[in-house]
């Protein structure tokens, strides 16, 4: 039994400090030196609900590429528990530029995948039944098996999804949104139009986010909930993953009986703390407990 199955999201971060956003025009800047490491969206949200005690596994596809078995390395460390297919096209790849302030800019490289999905949907059912809350990456992948997903789902288990910089119009976003019950999406581009998007996803818990700001909560078609920011708790190095530490931060919350607005300001503070630490493999007691 997992209390998270995360499907798709792992990939690798090729991280780049840089003086500032935008770069200044030149034909080479001098930087701290260059890591390649475990980074995307699914690794991050399952490295921090592993640091925050949940049982979690991974699902997703991996090049057998020396960025996979950066991954492979890091997902077992951590001991979570991975089921893995091959990609042809390689390991899913970023370029975050991470300025002095911690912000970062993020180029990012999907490996598109080709053919059928990777994995029969009564294998991926198999763990969902298994789960007490399932999230979905929104991968290329994902969208044929999302009916059986939905339906695999075990009496009381929650399914969620991050959309990321979704604008509420690209209609690849969408099916990941009705199919969940708790939706993720950052503000960026929906601007003024997060409320109304919000609304037509009612009844389901949508939680726009903010960065620095905090995040929105929508919980049961009512009106947003404001979350603040929480302070970090030392001085911010690195805010790659911190969306996806809030999202983890948030799933443990529910899944150990918090309501929406609780669960909410926990994966606030979560956010923060990951802030503090350079990368994604957070050292025990880093990430607070509830």
């Amino acid at each position: 039994m997992f209390d998270l199955l995360v499907i798709g999201g792992l990939g690798v971060d090729v991280r780049v400090r840089v003086p500032a956003i935008p770069l200044p025009a030149a034909d080479s800047v001098t930087v701290e030196p260059i890591e390649l490491r475990i980074g995307n969206t699914g690794s991050g949200l399952a490295l921090a609900a592993h640091a925050l005690g949940l049982r979690v596994a991974v699902v997703d596809v991996l090049g057998a590429d020396p960025a996979g078995d950066v991954v492979r390395a890091a997902l077992a460390r951590a001991g979570v528990h991975a089921v893995l297919g091959d990609a042809p096209a390689g390991t899913r790849r970023s370029v975050n530029m991470v300025d002095p302030a911690g912000r970062r800019m993020s180029l990012y490289d999907p490996r598109p995948w080709r053919g059928p999905a990777p994995f029969a949907a009564a294998e991926l059912v198999a763990l969902v039944r298994e789960s007490a809350h399932v999230h979905l990456s929104i991968m290329d992948w994902v969208p044929p098996l999302l009916p059986a997903l939905r339906a695999g789902l075990a009496d009381g288990a929650v399914l969620s999804t991050d959309l990321h910089d979704w604008d509420g119009e690209n209609a690849y976003h969408r099916p990941f949104a009705e199919a969940a019950d708790v939706v993720f999406v950052s503000g960026v581009r929906l601007g003024a139009g997060s409320d109304a998007l919000a609304a037509a996803l009612a009844p389901r818990t949508v939680l726009v986010t903010h960065g620095a700001d905090g995040a929105d909560l929508h919980a049961g078609g009512d009106g947003p909930t404001r979350v603040p920011a929480a302070e970090p708790p030392a001085p911010v190095v690195d805010t790659n993953g911190a969306g996806d530490a809030f999202a983890a931060g948030v799933i443990a919350a529910r899944l150990r009986g918090a309501p929406p607005a609780a669960a909410a300001a926990y994966g606030a503070r979560v956010a923060a703390a990951a802030c503090t630490h350079d990368g994604m493999e957070y050292p025990a007691g880093l990430l607070p407990r509830p």
